[in-house]
């Protein structure tokens, strides 16, 4: 019998890597809250998450994927969560007058939950790499 690691940690290795991509959003955010004019983005991860485990299912009925409809156009990259069509704009609480619509203790607040939640994700998965030592040492 031929055990897989996808099989083996379900999908929590895949939350891993988005929380580690969704850090990277949310430090871009907070790099640039005095930059004029920009956008705050962020990653919807229950919604990442779920099309990347169903990708037959996208809550809509139809398909939202990109593409290229002129052989010019570029391929978009699938693998990429972090591709235009994942990344949603934030809504400011109090906009800007040069435009910007970062809110640095909002984005604060998110990057701390998220980092809160890939440590949980870490920490669950040593658990289950002890839990298949454990098992292949015979204990």
């Amino acid at each position: 019998m031929k055990i897989s690691f996808e099989s083996a940690l379900g999908p929590h290795a895949d939350a891993l890597q988005l929380r580690a991509q969704r850090t990277e959003v949310l430090a871009r955010n907070i790099a640039n809250a005095d930059t004029p004019g920009y956008f705050a983005r962020d990653i919807d991860f229950s919604e990442v998450l779920s099309s990347q485990l169903n990708p037959s299912a996208n809550g809509q009925g139809g398909d939202r994927t990109l593409k290229t409809t002129h052989a010019g156009h570029l391929e978009p990259n699938r693998s990429d969560p972090l591709a235009a069509d994942v990344l949603k704009y934030r809504m400011p609480l109090m906009p800007s007058f040069d435009g910007n619509t970062v809110d640095v203790q909002t984005e604060q607040a998110q990057f701390a939950k998220n980092n809160l939640q890939f440590q949980a994700s870490l920490s669950f998965l040593d658990s289950k790499f002890r839990g298949m030592l454990s098992a292949i040492k015979g204990e």
